[in-house]
């Protein structure tokens, strides 16, 4: 199974970033991509717009739906789900990809920060997931894919920022969680992180990130579409990091991916 051809993907913030890279992958198979994110009309200073990916997805030779969801708003979700459905005939992969960052410590958090990574991190993770498993339980080859990081309970990564990490982490539970309820069922649930820090508008909030030392989101996509062509019974609650996922995949050019080939790569957090 190493085509995406006639899936659809249920992907939370697909608008730009690893999300949007994502989907113009699965597009490339012609696969069909719900673009579930919130940005209709272009915003001030982050690019992309639902209607400027779904163009891009279907110049890629996918079919798109771009759909404003909010993953904070349950009633939002669940309609969204129902009409992806409908529209597609069913939804095989789910893909949470929408994130919030927020990288102070615990006395620079105001609790509305706090409440807003949990709400889209942790929450939206388990709301998006469970109004899809119906659809998931029905489909041939059904897969959930989190891009959240491997649990690393290294003091480093507590310390600096626990509102994000501890929400972070919460959405690679839920997804180790769903891999053991549904394993007999056949639904995959994996964690995705990549192994170094990855061009995309988030790099504005990591102080003194060099965008040159980054990759290219591209790279995400790619080993996420490894782990989504695979049997879901074979490959499930699993934390996987980009790099060992393609290298598996018998990649070895990584420099391909480099925004400035040449360089050393900054490595992501959560990573030793």
């Amino acid at each position: 199974m190493d085509s995406l051809y006639g899936k659809t993907l249920f992907i939370t913030g697909a608008s730009r970033g690893i999300g949007k890279a994502i989907a113009l992958r699965a597009a490339e198979d012609g696969a069909n991509i719900v673009i579930a994110a919130k940005t209709a009309q272009p915003h001030p200073t982050l690019p992309g717009t639902i209607h400027s990916a779904a163009q891009e997805i279907e110049d890629a030779g996918g079919r798109a739906l771009p759909l404003v969801v909010d993953v904070r708003d349950e009633v939002a979700v669940v309609a969204a789900v129902a009409q992806a459905a409908q529209h597609f005939g069913g939804i095989d992969i789910v893909v949470n990809n929408a994130s919030a960052i927020g990288l102070t410590g615990t006395l620079d958090t105001p609790v509305k920060r706090f409440d807003l990574m949990v709400d889209i991190n942790l929450r939206g993770t388990w709301v998006t997931t469970r109004a899809c498993l119906p659809h998931l339980l029905r489909a041939e080859n059904p897969h959930v894919l989190t891009l959240s990081p491997p649990l690393n309970f290294e003091p480093r990564w507590l310390a600096p920022h626990p509102a994000y990490t501890t929400s972070k982490y919460g959405m690679t539970l839920v997804t180790l969680a769903l891999a053991e309820e549904f394993r007999e069922r056949g639904v995959a649930a994996n964690a995705l992180w990549p192994r170094t820090v990855i061009a995309t508008s988030a790099i504005d909030l990591l102080p003194g990130v060099d965008a040159g030392a980054c990759r290219r989101p591209e790279i995400v996509a790619d080993a996420a579409h490894w782990i989504l062509t695979r049997r879901s019974r074979e490959l499930t609650g699993n934390c996987f990091i980009d790099e060992a996922v393609l290298a598996q995949a018998g990649v070895t050019d990584f420099d391909a991916y480099a925004v400035e080939p040449g360089r050393d790569p900054l490595l992501d957090l959560f990573l030793d």
